[in-house]
């Protein structure tokens, strides 16, 4: 069955790789951005000369322009919200930029599916940060990496919530608003809190995106940057098997509405952010890596892994990509598109 979708932050980079999916099988899509962020520009530019400029619609529009979502979403069956100020510095430098552009645009876009004809599924793509620091859960040191000593599984839906930074204050308000409408007006949304996503078309920067990041960096000659000690562990998910993800919580709906799933790489998809990972990134480059260090960065986790577990048994969710294979296709894409970053 074929779905009318509404993908807020289309031209970004799970953006533009969700509704090149939607194409791909012959969806109707709407695309809304502000283009605001590096690259969504020639994401979508890639997305009209893949499929033709009249292939879906686009709108420049911003999540806070209230009456704009109302009129743009009136037909949409699925609303996929990924728009959204997405680095945690940048939050604390601008707070009341990020709080009108998550909490804020968050709000604007489920009043809009709620006043719509259609009463469309929402799903929302929140963030691990809403979990915090976590201060209280006991953490190992071991050679390379940090560990969760007490959580095999990594960390479950049941977790405290703990806004750390703006940041996560404007993500974890648009979490908690996107499930208190499907309890108080059943509007039929998902909230997915999100572990570190990598994979093509995602034009990362210092302060969010770290795993292209570091292979941009690497590839083009750019200096790196590594805060804390680099052994702060994050569990990495390619970004084909989150589009899985999407499409099961809408295939599976009717039990995934008004749901909280943490999704991630969970404890099989694994990397320390410098000394596991730049050791591969060498590998590939074949050569040392030079590295600058710099103090710990506020709201940074020294581990955090998604227990995966409920996705997998309520919507058969299971990476399918690993880290040796995910690293790799990103790498190889980095190197056969320098031009996009020179």
């Amino acid at each position: 069955m074929s779905h009318k979708y509404f993908v807020t932050g289309g031209a970004g980079f799970i953006g533009s790789n969700y509704v090149d999916r939607l194409l791909r099988r012959g969806e109707s899509v709407t695309v809304y951005d502000n283009l605001s962020r590096a690259g969504a520009l020639r994401n979508l530019d890639w997305l009209r000369q893949s499929y033709g400029s009249g292939s879906f619609r686009f709108i420049q529009g911003d999540v806070r322009q209230a009456d704009l979502l109302v009129s743009s979403l009136q037909e949409a069956d699925v609303v996929v919200h990924l728009a959204s100020q997405v680095a945690v510095t940048t939050s604390v430098l601008d707070p009341r930029q990020d709080f009108e552009c998550n909490a804020w645009g968050t709000f604007n876009v489920l009043e809009a599916a709620r006043q719509s004809k259609k009463l469309p599924i929402v799903i929302y793509a929140s963030t691990n940060k809403v979990y915090g620091n976590m201060e209280s859960t006991r953490i190992s040191e071991e050679l390379t990496r940090y560990r969760y000593t007490d959580l095999p599984f990594g960390v479950n839906e049941a977790q405290p919530l703990d806004f750390h930074s703006p940041y996560g204050c404007s993500k974890g308000a648009g979490d908690q608003y996107t499930r208190d409408y499907a309890r108080i007006y059943g509007l039929p949304t998902v909230v997915l809190r999100q572990s570190c996503i990598y994979g093509p078309r995602q034009f990362g920067v210092e302060d969010q995106g770290w795993v292209a990041w570091f292979l941009i960096a690497a590839v083009t000659g750019r200096p790196v940057t590594i805060y804390g000690n680099g052994k702060q562990v994050r569990d990495i998910l390619f970004i084909e098997d989150l589009l899985d993800v999407y499409d099961a919580a809408v295939e599976h709906i009717d039990l995934a509405a008004g749901q909280v799933y943490n999704i991630g790489g969970g404890p099989e998809n694994t990397l320390s952010v410098w000394q596991e990972f730049g050791p591969l990134l060498e590998e590939h480059l074949g050569r040392p890596l030079p590295v600058e260090w710099g103090d710990w960065r506020p709201g940074d986790q020294q581990v955090f892994v998604a227990d995966i577990r409920k996705a997998g048994s309520e919507l058969g969710f299971q990476p399918g990509t690993s880290v040796r294979q995910g690293i790799s296709r990103l790498y190889h894409w980095v190197s056969n598109n320098r031009s996009l970053f020179e």
